[in-house]
């Protein structure tokens, strides 16, 4: 992100399929001849490439997303066998040559379409197997596991320890006519009680591109970057992001959660409205709007 934002994005790198080619070539043989081919994957972290039926390559574009290499080569293969849907997992470390300076990674490659808003708001299905999977991560034993803080964006640690940054991003919105709104939303979500109970593991990033489809059931769960320990309300955003009406009250039945965890998981979702509104507007508006969405699901709950 730009200085503006209030953020200290470091400098993205660039790639392409031809570089990505060159890294396998040269230090995995044995997949040298396959083609590579690039993903258009919402990504703000990784360039994705497929490399032939069964692979696929995430290349980081910035130095801060090369910890989350570490995280998943460690902790994936741990989760995976408890978990209801597939997920990437991790088969080989790239290491940094030919002018790319970062590690990078060979995963699975997994099959399916995206969950869109169109695909996801009205189905109770989706929603049920969301929640089944959400409780099946949160299931696991979360000892060792790498505890919610600047590595995965906070996802999972105390509310207020967004408050200074959505502070910030609050002040690129002033201009936007519900500010105010959104704000008060905010700090009821400050005032609701913290988590008290055990840490959880989190996936910290359910949005409908994170999500796959394959014959109309919810098939994989992609990206896992932002993973990490704490309070389960951070993987209950996807309640205003996905889903509406029936879907969103199947989600909250499904994820058997008290009203303080769901209040939170509502102010996650705001967080995530805002985030993606102040950054993308006047730079990705398909991106941008979409955070915007999310704010107007969050404010008409709210309301209701």
């Amino acid at each position: 992100m730009a200085e503006s934002d209030g953020m200290d994005w470091e400098h993205e790198v660039s790639t392409d399929a031809t570089l990505a080619g060159e890294l396998v070539a040269e230090q995995f043989e044995e997949w040298s001849r396959l083609p590579v081919i690039h993903v258009d994957a919402v990504s703000t972290d990784n360039d994705i490439y497929r490399l032939g039926d069964h692979l696929a390559l995430r290349l980081p574009r910035r130095g801060s997303a090369v910890a989350a290499i570490d995280k998943e080569h460690t902790w994936l293969p741990r989760l995976a066998a408890s978990l209801p849907l597939k997920i990437p997992l991790p088969i080989a470390r790239g290491q940094p040559s030919r002018g790319y300076p970062f590690p990078w990674s060979v995963v699975e490659w997994l099959d399916g379409a995206p969950v869109g808003a169109v695909d996801a708001k009205d189905s109770s299905n989706i929603a049920y197997d969301l929640a089944r999977f959400i409780l099946a991560l949160h299931g696991n034993d979360a000892a060792g596991g790498p505890v919610a803080g600047e590595h995965n964006h906070w996802r999972g640690a105390p509310l207020n320890a967004l408050d200074v940054e959505l502070r910030r991003r609050f002040t690129l919105m002033a201009d936007i006519p519900d500010i105010g709104e959104i704000i008060a939303a905010w700090e009821r979500g400050l005032a609701v009680d913290v988590w008290a109970g055990p840490l959880v593991w989190v996936h910290g990033d359910l949005k409908g591109s994170n999500l796959l489809l394959r014959n109309e059931a919810l098939h994989g769960v992609l990206d896992w970057g932002l993973t990490g320990v704490g309070d389960p309300a951070c993987d209950l955003s996807a309640a205003w992001s996905l889903f509406r009406g029936n879907a969103r009250a199947a989600f909250r039945e499904a994820v058997e959660v008290d009203n303080a965890t769901w209040a939170r998981g509502r102010a996650w979702a705001l967080i995530e409205g805002v985030l993606a509104l102040s950054y993308y507007r006047g730079r990705q508006e398909d991106l941008a709007q979409a955070g915007r969405r999310v704010l107007d699901q969050v404010l008409a709950d709210e309301r209701d």
